[in-house]
């Protein structure tokens, strides 16, 4: 297996838990969260607003694809108590029944590919040690100590 590593040079690489930030990744991590006011309908970095409008589409469509066919089924209860002539269930059912685990699935799918453009937009990498070649040896939990 090859190692393919974009970082050749050691100075501007940061020792991290595993993942390797650019500039706008790297500015990221130096801001200090438990100091600041975190507004998630204002965020303070450009990486969590955009984050968090992923994040809000995906609840958007979740709410819909979940609570549609229920809306629906009260608002035009005839049309969605109606048997399907294929299957033979009343359609809210096999909307809720089949569209809602569907739509999850579908939705995870696409907030993963959402996630990886939006880390690769801000230059995060989560290769890890192993994958990078660089290795510190085990780290101590108790401060460094060694005994």
């Amino acid at each position: 297996m090859t190692e393919n590593n974009s970082h050749d040079s050691t100075d501007d690489e940061v020792a991290t838990d595993g993942g390797i930030a650019g500039q706008p990744g790297q500015a990221h991590r130096n801001t200090d969260y438990l100091s600041a006011e975190v507004n998630l309908l204002n965020p303070s970095t450009t990486f969590m607003r955009d984050h968090l409008r992923i994040v809000w589409t995906g609840f958007a469509i979740w709410v819909l694809a979940v609570w549609g066919p229920v809306t629906m089924t009260y608002l035009a209860t005839d049309a969605m108590t109606t048997q399907m002539p294929v299957l033979g269930f009343p359609l809210h059912y096999f909307l809720v029944a089949f569209g809602a685990p569907t739509s999850a699935l579908i939705l995870s799918f696409w907030y993963s590919r959402k996630r990886d453009a939006l880390d690769e937009k801000y230059g995060i990498d989560h290769t890890t040690v192993e994958e990078t070649g660089r290795s510190g040896g085990a780290t101590a939990a108790d401060g460094g100590v060694d005994e």
